[in-house]
């Protein structure tokens, strides 16, 4: 995720080498040499000029191959935004790839700055920088999607941005390597110097680039929204696919993507960045967060989901910018600053490996540590849940409400929100076991469901679990997702409780 200078959010053995590779000179491909993993790189065409005949497969190839692309969104955790560029490391870049291509990465994503490269005439320092890094990159397996005119203003100066992006793009003009080309990260709709310079910018990238995909990304903020404005007022130039960065409540991210879908459709849709933050949130919801888009993605039939971001960023790591001054923006990576993984990287590459997610994601039996668990507290100034080794069904936890209180907006529970996608008319079925210790009040399972808006539809609860001190007794519940129903939450609940009550061992279906 990052800023704009206009303060906007934004929060980014290969296939495609293979594939394309495997045209060979004939369709226009390029070759390259470098000095190893961290060595520079040079693209030597192969072929001058390509006809329209070679040019449309290669990059109708190429486009199906980033609809499914496996791709992470890279900055190195000490040296975030323009840092990248101006203290360039090329051993720990090549490290992070390394981490990348474990968890299942074919793609990573980088952005070039004009302020940094030089402008209009890139500086030979940075472009040798940029060919580095494309080098390393395809040495892990990986293509790269170039990102320009980041933190770029410029609009009125056309003929400056054409320079520049001819001069950065011309190397890779038929080069495999890239996989895409974004003209600028999440650029504003509803600014009219922004589309007008768009609408010349994308036939000289084209022309720079001729079998490469072309994109604008469209943020979280202007979603469905951003993307048909952005449809429209570039008709006469559209983009090859539409770039959806998705921050939004992962709860509903089915709803959110089909509506992004149609505002594109017939033109292809990747959600281009996504994530959330461990500083605001647990490090077991962001790994639920992730789980969620994936499978929400999958229903909608969108292949191409790129985690934001690979690390966190060390104190000091962003530059003095807006983005520097929104401490959240330091915790979406899928590895701290440490450089040890969290739970969210193990959902990544279970998504891009096509291997089951970790058993205990949504800790249903309550035995995940403090902080690597999706389950929150609702209503807690009526009584907080706790984790606890007093009492359990099965494991060592359980988790306990007792003196609890319960008002007009309802009872204190402890929930989460399962990570399969709610579609109306799905039959869903939770269960727990509870027992209680001189018990009082209301004691109960329930469903919860809400629309796209986050308006809340109505629910079901089990029966109550009986006063006193009971033993283990199993809850169920079972509903049918209401019309509008695009988000569910399982709530374990107990109010008006001056007694204690434990809860464990969860299961939630879709019949």
């Amino acid at each position: 995720m990052h800023l704009s200078p206009t303060i906007r959010t934004v929060l980014i053995p290969s296939v495609l080498t293979a594939l394309l590779l495997g045209a060979g000179p004939a369709s226009g491909a390029m070759s390259y040499t470098g000095t190893g993993t961290t060595g520079a790189t040079t693209a030597t065409p192969i072929a001058a000029t390509a006809s329209l005949t070679e040019i449309a497969p290669m990059l109708a190839r190429r486009l199906a191959t980033v609809q499914a692309a496996k791709q992470i969104n890279y900055y190195p955790s000490a040296a975030a935004w323009t840092r990248m560029w101006t203290t360039f490391d090329a051993e720990t870049t090549d490290a992070d790839l390394a981490k990348a291509q474990a968890l299942g990465a074919d793609s990573v994503r980088a952005i070039v700055f004009p302020s940094v490269f030089g402008y209009p005439t890139p500086k030979p320092e940075y472009t040798t920088k940029l060919a580095q890094f494309v080098s390393l990159a395809a040495a892990r397996g990986m293509s790269v999607k170039l990102t320009l005119f980041d933190w770029w203003t410029g609009y009125s100066d056309t003929a400056g941005s054409s320079s520049w992006a001819t001069a950065i793009l011309s190397p890779y003009r038929y080069d495999t390597r890239i996989a895409a080309i974004g003209l600028q990260n999440e650029l504003d709709p509803d600014d009219p110097a922004a589309i007008t310079w768009a609408k010349q910018l994308i036939p000289v990238v084209r022309a720079a680039a001729p079998a490469i995909p072309v994109t604008i990304s469209v943020n979280a903020e202007d979603g469905a929204t951003g993307i048909a404005k952005l449809k429209t007022a570039l008709a006469a130039t559209p983009l090859d696919y539409f770039d959806f960065h998705f921050y939004g409540n992962s709860e509903r991210a089915l709803s959110a993507i089909r509506q992004a879908q149609q505002a594109a459709a017939p033109t292809p849709l990747v959600i281009g960045e996504t994530g959330t933050n461990t500083l605001q949130y647990s490090e077991g919801e962001q790994a639920a967060y992730l789980a969620r888009v994936f499978e929400a993605a999958d229903v909608a039939g969108v292949r191409s989901v790129a985690p934001w971001t690979l690390n966190d960023f060390a104190a000091g790591a962003v530059p003095d910018s807006a983005v520097s001054r929104i401490p959240a923006q330091y915790w979406f990576g899928l590895h701290r600053t440490d450089g040890t993984a969290k739970p969210a990287a193990a959902v990544v590459k279970a998504a891009w490996t096509g291997t089951p997610y970790p058993a205990d994601l949504m800790d249903f039996g309550f035995e995940k540590a403090a902080g690597q668990s999706p389950w929150t507290a609702y209503l807690p100034s009526l009584g907080v849940p706790a984790r606890t080794q007093a009492v359990a069904r099965s494991g060592k936890w359980s988790v306990a409400l007792a003196n609890t209180g319960k008002s007009a907006a309802g009872s204190p529970s402890y929930r989460v929100a399962p990570i399969t996608p709610v579609q109306p008319g799905q039959p869903w079925h939770a269960e727990v076991w509870a027992r209680g210790s001189a018990a009082t009040g209301t004691t109960q399972l329930s469903l919860s469901w809400f629309d796209a808006n986050d308006r809340w539809l109505g629910g079901a609860s089990s029966a109550w679990l009986p006063p006193g001190t009971t033993g283990w007794t199993r809850l169920t519940v079972d509903q049918t997702a209401p019309a509008g129903a695009a988000s569910v939450q399982v709530h374990l609940k107990s109010g008006a409780n001056t007694g204690t009550v434990w809860f464990d061992d969860v299961a939630v279906s879709v019949s």
